[in-house]
């Protein structure tokens, strides 16, 4: 055993579970020792279960690893035990508060707790002061340990300019259509028969996420009650023939008149909460503008920042409410996996996982 903090990986053979042990192989201070999976894996060396869809190749080490059950039983050590939670929403609503209430701290990319009141929904540029609800939802669970929430992919994509807005400015309501790649379906996806030549006008709950969780990831903590923004959102999202990156096209209504000029200044000046500079994984620029008149695009911009930046482009005055803009991430790092680990990261840095 090296010096890094022993994690766990429920989930670990689905898509997301992957990107996980990939991202997790080489992190300066997470080391997977454990992985879980389905009954058809368990038992069995992880590189033999895995029907590995990630480039390259099974990390070495962890393709040794043999395959547990999903059981809060796992020996993975560490102060409180780590788990990455990859797991599908009905296995996550039953598993990670088992997980939680024997101790383990959970960071978890499923959609099951992402709005139960006392559950960080996190995003360390956006509100990192929300891990104020930890010690409330340990009180009101009898828990010892936690559960800590990433939003939705697409919602990520919107929410960071969003945030700047509204601290510079005020944000009162928000129209929001979403272009949404198909790597968010998991493996195998959707039906080359229904995607290619065509946009699909309907993902399965995503329009209530994309009008809820804003809400809350804009709102406060405070004396540990979550206080969601007061802001009317409506949603709708389309699958796109995109491999990846999650565009998203965005109107605003703000608390006071802003120009143009002044909405992008707020953007372009923006830094990030200081904090983020200790989360070895943040990018350097997690906020990226782009001037050009056709950006951002998936193919250019998804990448930018190792995959961890929104661009934001096309802010233009808007004739039913004041401005809009567009704005991408991609979905699969910045929206899930990525997006987990620096919520793990900053865990660490504010004590809540011992280093």
């Amino acid at each position: 055993m090296s010096n890094k903090i022993p994690v766990g990986v429920l989930g670990a053979t689905g898509t997301v579970g992957q990107r996980f042990v990939q991202l997790l192989a080489d992190h300066p201070w997470f080391e997977v020792v454990v992985v879980t999976g389905s009954d058809r894996t368990v038992g069995r060396p992880y590189r033999e279960g895995v029907n590995w869809k990630i480039n390259g190749d099974v990390p070495d080490g962890i393709g040794d690893l043999i395959v547990q059950p999903t059981e809060p039983n796992l020996v993975i050590g560490g102060t409180p035990p780590v788990v990455f939670s990859a797991l599908p929403t009905s296995e996550a609503k039953e598993w990670e508060p088992k997980f939680a209430a024997a101790g383990y701290a959970v960071v978890t990319n499923a959609s099951s707790f992402r709005m139960t009141p006392d559950v960080p929904l996190l995003i360390p540029e956006v509100n990192p002061d929300h891990t104020g609800l930890i010690p409330t939802q340990q009180a009101n669970n009898g828990w010892s340990g936690f559960i800590v929430a990433s939003p939705n992919c697409s919602t990520t994509s919107i929410i960071l300019p969003l945030k700047v807005w509204q601290e510079a400015f005020g944000l009162e309501a928000a129209l929001i259509t979403t272009m949404q790649a198909i790597s968010g379906a998991g493996y195998p996806g959707v039906s080359s028969m229904d995607i290619l030549d065509n946009i699909v006008p309907h993902i399965g709950g995503e329009d209530v996420k994309l009008e809820n969780e804003p809400k809350k990831l804009l709102g406060d903590v405070v004396d540990g009650v979550m206080q969601l923004a007061d802001i009317r959102t409506s949603a709708q999202a389309n699958r796109v023939p995109v491999f990846d990156g999650h565009l998203a096209s965005v109107s605003a209504q703000l608390g006071q008149k802003v120009s143009v000029e002044e909405a992008i200044a707020a953007l372009e000046n923006w830094q990030a909460p200081a904090v983020c500079a200790e989360l070895p994984s943040s990018p350097e620029r997690p906020l990226i503008y782009r001037h050009e008149v056709d950006r951002p695009q998936p193919r250019l911009d998804r990448d930018s920042g190792n995959g961890l930046a929104w661009t934001v482009g096309k802010v233009r005055e808007c004739g039913v409410l004041d401005l809009r803009f567009m704005a991408i991430t991609h979905n699969t790092l910045r929206g899930a996996a990525s997006g987990s680990i620096l919520n793990a990261e900053l865990l660490v840095v504010q004590g809540y996982i011992q280093k």
